[in-house]
């Protein structure tokens, strides 16, 4: 992921992205990245800013402030995430001669109103969240998909934007049953967004900070398959993705998903769907 210098923003690099992707590809009308990025330690105070898009900043680290309409300074410090939006006047920023390390997003559509109306909380206050490595990594994972530029991982760093933000939104659940569901749902969405790379279960496990079996297990309990086999069928999905809707090779998109071996791609492929790529791109494609 490509990083770059702006000492108008910071003294560290940066990473800015702003996908150029036709809308017309997008499957996922509703709710589109704009743009998004990490600016680590952050400098710049902003005064009397307006906003075109809908955007969510949150803090990683740091301290400053942030006020809406000229009213009350708000205090700002790791853990804090607020809210940019069109129709009002932002002033925010760390103070000066501090910074403060920041992720954001910015969104539009309809569904970004849908979020807004009904369970977001008040856009001009500042919220808190208790910083994790898991969080932080969500938000990595986004950077990832938009990063790609493709139209499929820009839909699903949509998804994954609504899906994070609702987990900000509902707070933490403190029973023992709401931990394991969100530590659940964390791998299950970490893999989703890794099959790239390919993950492996070490990895995953290490990423997650718990023991490879009970990964196993986990995966196991929350979609009926063994990791291996989960992971096989989240790439056979995202296959016929793509021989429907591209020209890709059978060898490339193979390669794309992490199988050095076209035809242990292809073996796979058709035990999972009960006819080889190519058989699949004919029967189905148009």
């Amino acid at each position: 992921m490509s990083q770059y210098m702006d000492y108008t923003i910071s003294r560290s690099p940066i990473r800015v992205l702003t996908p150029s992707v036709d809308p017309a590809r997008l499957r996922i009308k509703s709710a589109t990245i704009v743009n998004a990025g990490h600016l680590p330690g952050r400098t710049m105070f902003r005064e009397q800013a307006t906003f075109r898009y809908w955007a969510i900043v949150l803090i990683s680290g740091g301290s400053g402030q942030y006020r809406v309409d000229g009213g009350e300074i708000q205090t700002v410090r790791a853990g804090s995430w607020f809210f940019l939006y069109p129709g009002a006047v932002f002033d925010y920023g760390p103070h000066a001669g501090e910074q403060w390390d920041e992720y954001y997003f910015t969104a539009s559509g309809t569904r970004i109103e849908e979020w807004r109306a009904h369970w977001l909380p008040d856009a001009r206050r500042v919220h808190e969240w208790r910083i994790n490595e898991m969080l932080l990594q969500r938000m990595e994972n986004m950077l990832r998909l938009i990063d790609s530029g493709t139209p499929d991982n820009l839909d699903r760093a949509a998804l994954h934007l609504e899906s994070f933000l609702y987990e900000l939104v509902s707070g933490e659940d403190g029973t023992e049953a709401g931990r394991k569901e969100r530590l659940a749902q964390g791998i299950i969405e970490d893999i989703q967004t890794l099959l790239h790379l390919p993950p492996t279960v070490g990895e995953v496990a290490a990423r997650h900070h718990i023991s490879v079996s009970t990964l196993r297990r986990i995966v196991h309990d929350y979609t009926g398959y063994p990791f291996n086999e989960f992971v096989h069928r989240l790439r056979t999905a995202e296959a016929r993705n793509i021989l429907l809707n591209t020209d890709m090779s059978v060898k490339e998109i193979g390669e794309r998903l992490g199988y050095k071996d076209m035809f242990y791609f292809s073996r796979v492929f058709k035990r999972i769907t009960g006819v080889s790529p190519r058989e699949y791109r004919s029967r189905v494609g148009p």
